[in-house]
């Protein structure tokens, strides 16, 4: 069979670094999410681009499935094995193999962590932007174009990746983009793997942007009677061009599971979270406008945090609203949606969301990157429920649905895994045709992360 004879071909190469055993086969078959257990018929733990090489040769001359395994936070089931194969572990290519602090840059390979290499960066007065929440790896981050809370100023995984290296699905390791600032030198490549989720090659090296620690930082909480008025405010303040770092939503729900469980004292209402970065005097002033209009929105409570461990503390709450969330639902498990409009559109497309949770039988709240049109329902389902992930799942599909008709997309951060491909006709149309054509071009055995993101095969 060609999965047991890769097997026994990588066992040559890597030695007791391919496992088969159950646990670690169980660990690899685990999700943050709701889809069902899949385990891997064994699991290699590379440390260098040549290992991935020879790796997928062999798999590509057996026709065996392998999927790329990082820090195991994605949300749409994208590093999960469903045809089995070989699971390629990258976290122990985790070395930042350079940071070139005059060109704002650095080298990392998969393995490092968001959270690794800004503590790396501490030093140098410089830090890398985009923060997802999860310390999720930078291969992982690449793979599905991850966004976060800061980009609304620094741009997404998409806006701060300046060249890739990758190996193809039959071993050729490519590299593509370089460290000059931009070019016009042919198809950019590059771009075609940030957030091809594994299934075109599997990324090995990573040169990222970096940006300039900021002088100063101040971070704000305002609360408003109604979800429409915050995002009135959320309007106001990009049509004035303040550069806002950090923007976040927080209906009622998340308000009072973030005050339960870090004493927070907000008032119950729904809250806009910011954050503000510049010199001190250009913070001062970008606070002060923005609390300005805030009120003639109808905010109140508008309450200014200089100090780094009150700001913390807001976004410490931020960053766990999920795991809040779970702790106030015991029982019960998220199915996390994930949707982004235009900002016009913002205010109707959570309300809708909003609604639906309302009429529902299930525990929920929507917390959102409002500042550029993305924002999430954590919707809570009973363990073992059948009817509760159906009912959440419904819910789900609406929430896409509308933000497609909005003229939106149906994610803006998570990424498209198995979860969603029911949608990408709806919002591709002959686009996810073609994906599909550069995906037989660059991987005709469609051994890479098979069952995700592209079109089935017809049986």
């Amino acid at each position: 069979m060609p999965i047991e004879t890769a097997i026994i071909r990588i066992a040559e190469v890597l030695g007791p670094r391919l496992s088969q055993s159950s646990a670690v086969r169980s660990q690899h078959a685990q999700n943050e999410a709701h889809f069902k257990e899949a385990q891997p018929d064994a699991v290699a733990f590379v440390e260098s681009t040549s290992e991935v090489a020879e790796v997928m040769r062999i798999c590509h001359e057996e026709r065996c499935p392998v999927t790329a395994w990082g820090a195991g936070t994605a949300l749409e089931g994208q590093n999960l094995p469903v045809m089995g194969g070989v699971t390629l572990n990258m976290m122990a290519m985790n070395n930042i193999l350079a940071v070139n602090a005059e060109d704002m840059d650095a080298v990392v390979q998969p393995g490092v962590t968001r959270e690794e290499l800004n503590e790396n960066l501490r030093a140098t007065g410089l830090f890398f932007s985009v923060d997802p929440g999860a310390n999720a790896s930078m291969g992982g981050m690449a793979a599905t174009r991850a966004s976060g809370t800061t980009a609304l100023r620094y741009g997404t995984m998409r806006d701060n990746i300046r060249s890739l290296e990758v190996v193809l699905a039959d071993g050729r390791v490519l590299r593509c983009g370089g460290r000059a600032r931009k070019s016009a030198s042919g198809y950019d490549l590059a771009s075609m793997f940030i957030g091809s989720e594994g299934t075109l090659g599997v990324i090995t090296e990573l040169t990222v942007k970096l940006h300039g620690i900021p002088e100063s930082t101040a971070a704000a909480s305002c609360a408003f009677e109604s979800i429409e008025q915050a995002v009135q405010a959320v309007v106001a303040t990009i049509q004035v061009g303040i550069p806002v770092a950090r923007m976040e939503l927080l209906d009622v729900g998340y308000v009072d599971v973030l005050n339960e469980r870090f004493d927070l004292a907000l008032p119950s209402k729904p809250h806009l979270f910011l954050e503000f970065h510049g010199s001190e005097l250009v913070v001062q002033e970008q606070a002060e406008i923005v609390g300005e209009l805030a009120v003639e929105l109808g905010g109140a409570n508008f309450d200014w945090k200089t100090r780094a461990e009150d700001r913390n503390l807001l976004w410490r709450a931020r960053h766990h609203a999920y795991e809040a969330m779970c702790s106030a639902h015991p029982g019960r498990h998220a199915l996390v949606t994930d949707a982004c409009v235009p900002i016009s559109q913002l205010a109707d497309a959570v309300e809708s969301a909003r609604a639906d949770i309302e009429a529902s039988s299930l525990p929920g709240a929507i917390i959102g990157h409002v500042g550029d049109g993305n924002f999430h329902a954590q919707l809570m389902v009973r363990d073992g429920s059948a009817a509760d992930l159906e009912e959440a799942k419904a819910m789900a599909n609406r929430i896409a649905a509308r933000s497609l008709e909005a003229g939106g997309t149906i994610t803006g951060e998570h990424g498209i895994g198995m979860g969603k491909t029911h949608f990408m006709e709806a919002e591709h149309g002959v686009g996810w045709d073609v994906m599909g054509e550069l995906k037989a071009l660059l991987d005709p055995g469609g051994i890479l992360n098979p069952g995700k993101l592209l079109r089935p095969k017809a049986s």
